[in-house]
């Protein structure tokens, strides 16, 4: 198969133009690649939010039959979820250094194997620590894939198509996601027929499927002609010494790099800590309520648990790839700074209703779509505007320091929403230590608010060299 060669200078268009129509096949081809890696990776990630309920209550059991405590499994899958997200912020670190050393394309390969082994790998764990090792060796790919993926649209695309191909990158990582759900209500099935009989270990096997995209990339893709320049001009020693010369030293870069940090924070947290945990909400909810009928075949139960805890997922993923790509739009006219404010106010509350006011199945159809729409807007935001804030030679590297370098940060928020469940807001009945935890947690959308007024705005600008 052919493809045309990257375009040697930018092109340019009317503005009644549509951006897409800016593209080559080669631009397409760059753009369809990194949205497969990507929804991979998003794949893998949601297949460990829903199955991470299931995954506790069975580590944590004290002795074959006998149900693990609930407290400590919400504490436990809180410290799990931390555990990831530390090697996604470390990954996340260590390959955007690397894709600024030998290249995105050879990066992103690496990356891609790393998560798909130990996704795989997950399957085999035999005790909490287990899997918390597969998990972070996990995150170590997860984390370097999205740096490198997202600088490499960004140097391919042509200046006025290039926000709109970031939020349609990120948008399509709802795709993974729904796909994740989709296989949980498989795997349900799949129990229910006595084929398989740990569901959540039957996922994880799923998840290495993604180490096939390695053979597309390594024949056709090429590095962007950006990144080659800047190689070219400078040698490996001097870009090594230029990455910490340059990124931590620069003023300019390292006043844009804790901005971004910040501002990553803040969304980060709130969907990891909060947002994906909707998910365990609803099958407490579901437990409280006997909305899974009792009495039931075990096996029935366990295909009803899953369908539901599919559904859920499927639900907030349709919002957020609305939420993520509508956020390219209001961009496009607002400027990046109005559009992240407006975003940040929007998680912060519909976020906390729906800890507040989930209460039954009719509520996935609605509250759930309307919470995964305004909280992943703001994820659309930082696909764009994280690779405008740094200079070819430093933008993977830039970029890695803001959205996996939060990753860091929101580890913290995961613990604390299990500490907040088990330990301070423990005395209450049912839900509602769950409940106050979620809505507590909220407040960290105000952070971000109060980066906004020091951060640049990048709209209609072209990137930095």
């Amino acid at each position: 198969m052919h493809f045309d060669a990257p375009p040697t200078s930018l092109q340019t268009s009317s503005p009644a133009q549509r951006w897409w129509r800016e593209l080559t096949r080669y631009h397409w081809f760059v753009l369809i690649v990194a949205a497969l890696a990507w929804m991979a990776d998003c794949m893998d990630q949601q297949l460990f939010n829903i199955a991470r309920q299931s995954a506790m209550q069975e580590l944590l059991r004290p002795e074959p039959g006998v149900a693990a405590d609930d407290g400590l499994v919400k504490e436990r899958g809180g410290f799990a979820t931390s555990i990831f997200l530390i090697g996604w912020g470390t990954g996340g670190l260590i390959f955007g250094f690397v894709g600024d050393m030998i290249g995105r394309a050879r990066t992103m390969l690496i990356t891609i194997l790393l998560y798909s082994l130990f996704t795989g790998l997950s399957a085999l764990s035999q005790s909490f620590w287990q899997f918390g090792l597969f998990r972070f060796l996990t995150g170590l790919g997860v984390g370097g894939e999205f740096a490198v993926g997202v600088s490499l649209v960004a140097e391919v695309m042509p200046d006025r198509a290039r926000p709109f191909a970031l939020g349609l990158l990120q948008a399509l990582s709802a795709l993974g996601n729904i796909a994740a759900a989709l296989i949980a209500m498989a795997m349900g099935q799949l129990a229910k027929q006595e084929w398989i009989d740990s569901p959540w270990r039957a996922m994880f096997v799923v998840g290495a499927v993604p180490a096939l995209l390695i053979v597309f990339v390594m024949r056709r893709l090429k590095e962007p002609e950006k990144w080659t320049k800047a190689a070219s001009e400078a040698s490996l020693r001097d870009r090594f010494t230029a990455y910490y010369a340059e990124l931590f030293s620069n003023p300019r870069w390292t006043r844009n790099a804790v901005i971004g940090l910040l501002l990553a924070s803040s969304g980060i947290i709130g969907l990891w800590a909060i947002g994906f945990f909707s998910f365990d909400l609803q099958q407490s909810v579901f437990d409280e309520q006997h909305v899974i009928a009792r009495g039931l075949d075990p096996r029935e139960e366990v295909a009803q648990k899953w369908f539901w805890a599919g559904m859920t997922s499927i639900t907030f993923n349709i919002g957020a790839a609305c939420g993520i790509y509508a956020f390219s739009y209001v961009t496009h006219y607002l400027g990046r700074r109005p559009t992240f404010a407006i975003s940040f106010v929007l998680a912060m509350l519909s976020t906390a209703f729906v800890f507040w006011q989930f209460d039954g199945v009719g509520d996935i159809f609605w509250m759930i779509p309307m919470m995964g729409f305004c909280l992943l807007g703001l994820f659309g935001g930082y696909a764009i505007y994280f690779p405008e804030l740094f200079p070819t030679r430093l933008r993977s590297s830039g970029t890695s320091v803001c959205y996996n370098g939060a990753r860091f940060v929101a580890a913290f928020g995961t613990s604390a929403l299990g500490l907040l469940t088990n330990r301070v807001y423990d005395g209450y009945p049912g839900t509602l230590p769950f409940r106050y935890a979620g809505i507590t947690m909220c407040a960290v959308f105000i952070v971000g608010l109060l980066v906004l007024p020091f951060a640049p705005e990048t709209k209609g600008k072209p990137l930095p060299e």
